[in-house]
């Protein structure tokens, strides 16, 4: 399938590591221009260079999304290094959740201005490049958790819910623009967040996996690339037709994580 996606210039945040490095990777595959950004500087060189091994176009940057500041940075050096930008991945973001009552006020504020506030400020820096192209897309990583919480999971359902509503009501804002704007609601993908656990507990990873799938239908965790890939079809001109959608990447389970 011809995604069109050649010269495109896709923006990834949170690009170093799991879902946002396999989407970074999945764009240079398709012949997109891609920028990345990440806290660290030193995480942000190296993926640079590993994408630019595989014969990538790509630009990187350290950059704290939860930083007003940082992000205007971020997307001044973009602009300045593409000149354009077509697609934009809201990836960046962690999982802060436990008891309601243990939840500081710093807790949920941390939480928002990264995952609720940063989507929105990197949002707010690329439609105007979208707009004056005619057109382009924006993807906002969330969590099945957003739609179905469970207990103790808040600061994370309550930001990831917000985030499917900045979703739903800019797909209509913009659609007239011909900037499509949807979301992936992730569930239980390997990360390297599940491997320290493991290692934490002194349980080899293969059996962690297994009895974390324990609930899924379809009795595994996903791979960073399967997300990967329902994104960059998002991005694509196959999805032409798709804007407002909150997709489940979930194997099939409940909904509550």
């Amino acid at each position: 399938m011809e995604l069109g996606l050649q010269g495109k210039v896709a923006v990834v945040t949170g690009a170093t590591a799991g879902i946002g490095y396999a989407t970074a990777r999945k764009f240079v595959e398709e012949g997109a221009r891609v920028a990345i950004c990440a806290r660290t500087a030193e995480s942000v060189e190296r993926t640079v260079k590993q994408l630019q091994d595989l014969g990538g176009d790509v630009f990187g940057m350290a950059a704290d999304i939860s930083q007003p500041a940082s992000i205007d940075a971020f997307f001044a050096a973009v602009d300045s290094t593409f000149g354009r930008i077509d697609i934009l991945v809201n990836n960046a973001g962690t999982s802060k959740r436990g008891p309601f009552l243990q939840m500081t006020d710093e807790d949920w504020a941390g939480d928002m201005e990264l995952k609720v506030y940063g989507a929105i400020r990197c949002s707010r820096a690329a439609i105007p490049h979208m707009k004056k192209q005619g057109g382009g897309r924006i993807i906002n990583l969330s969590t099945i958790g957003g739609k179905q919480p469970a207990a103790t999971s808040m600061p994370t359902s309550v930001s990831r819910a917000a985030g499917l509503a900045l979703t739903k009501a800019l797909s209509k804002e913009l659609a007239g623009d011909n900037i499509l704007v949807n979301a992936v609601c992730i569930g239980k993908i390997k990360a390297g967040q599940h491997e320290k656990n493991a290692a934490a507990k002194g349980v080899a990873i293969d059996d962690f996996y297994t009895d974390f799938a324990k609930d899924i239908p379809l009795k595994r965790v996903g791979e960073a690339e399967e997300a990967a890939n329902v994104i960059v079809f998002l991005a694509s001109s196959a999805a032409s037709y798709v804007t407002g959608s909150s997709i489940n990447l979930d194997g099939g389970a409940s909904g509550v994580l």
